[in-house]
């Protein structure tokens, strides 16, 4: 394998590839002090927004695992700064992780973002990969209230949501041998579609205690959340995550994390264990 370089090497995802992909990784982190200790691997400090700083960074590299960048109104901006300095650098394969269904008429808004994003890099010049992500199985628990209570404008609608181990699996596998992937789009799943109901349900008796689901109404979600003091953007991709279950566009199970990694993909339970 030639270089590999692992962004967000310092947070959850892409901590979790930079532990697994062996050999001797550049690590691209904006903290320094958040790179993994990872024997025999690099550490490059840049952010996605400046293009210099990232064009240094991604010299020499054969192939790049660009985590998409936190959420924020500029995403799109970064997201394209960081392609075009990766086309500078000479790299040769970009993997990319989406979202599920990533495009401009996604119900979730920030799905609107990696779609906009993955039009960016085909028109780079880069052979890329993309890996669209469901919902983090390991977030679900993040969505339960100090009151037990999931809120939210989903419906019955049902999600496959998807491990971040399996996610990391499936992307060191895909980082290995980037030529078998090239052009190609995978959906990461779980195995299975629950809706938050179940999701409640699997919750509770993972953490020992009642958590149940309540389906709000649109004009129930959006004051629900208006304590919060968050911009309207982001009130609006809180919302757009339940209305996107709702509308059923994350509800499609797919194969690849199997195919990918070799063994089943992982359940909410089997994450929460």
């Amino acid at each position: 394998m030639g270089l590999i370089v692992i962004s967000g090497a310092g947070g959850r995802l892409g901590g979790r590839v930079a532990r697994r992909i062996g050999g001797e990784p550049r690590l691209l982190v904006r903290d320094a002090k958040r790179a993994p200790e990872i024997a025999g691997a690099e550490v490059a400090v840049a952010e996605y927004g400046d293009g210099e700083a990232m064009r240094w960074a991604l010299d020499g590299a054969e192939t790049v695992l660009m985590v998409s960048a936190s959420e924020s109104p500029d995403r799109v901006e970064r997201h394209r700064s960081f392609v075009d300095a990766a086309a500078a650098a000479g790299v040769r394969h970009l993997v990319y992780t989406s979202f599920v269904g990533a495009g401009a008429d996604a119900t979730f808004t920030l799905a609107r973002d990696h779609g906009a994003t993955e039009e960016h890099i085909r028109r780079s010049g880069l052979a890329f990969t993309f890996l669209r992500d469901n919902l983090y199985a390991d977030f679900l628990p993040g969505m339960v209230g100090a009151d037990g209570v999931i809120r939210g404008p989903a419906g019955d609608g049902r999600a496959a949501v998807v491990a971040q181990d399996d996610i990391a699996d499936a992307a060191v596998a895909v980082l290995r041998e980037p030529a078998a992937h090239a052009g190609r789009t995978y959906d990461l799943t779980g195995p299975a579609a629950i809706s938050m109901a179940e999701a409640a349900a699997i919750i509770g008796a993972a953490i020992g205690r009642e958590v149940r689901y309540h389906d709000e109404t649109l004009p129930e979600a959006y004051a629900s959340r208006s304590s919060y003091g968050a911009p309207q953007w982001q009130v609006e991709a809180w919302v757009s995550t339940y209305t996107a279950i709702a509308a059923g566009e994350l509800a499609a199970v797919s194969t690849a994390v199997p195919e990918l990694t070799g063994r089943p993909a992982t359940t909410l339970a089997e994450v929460l264990s």
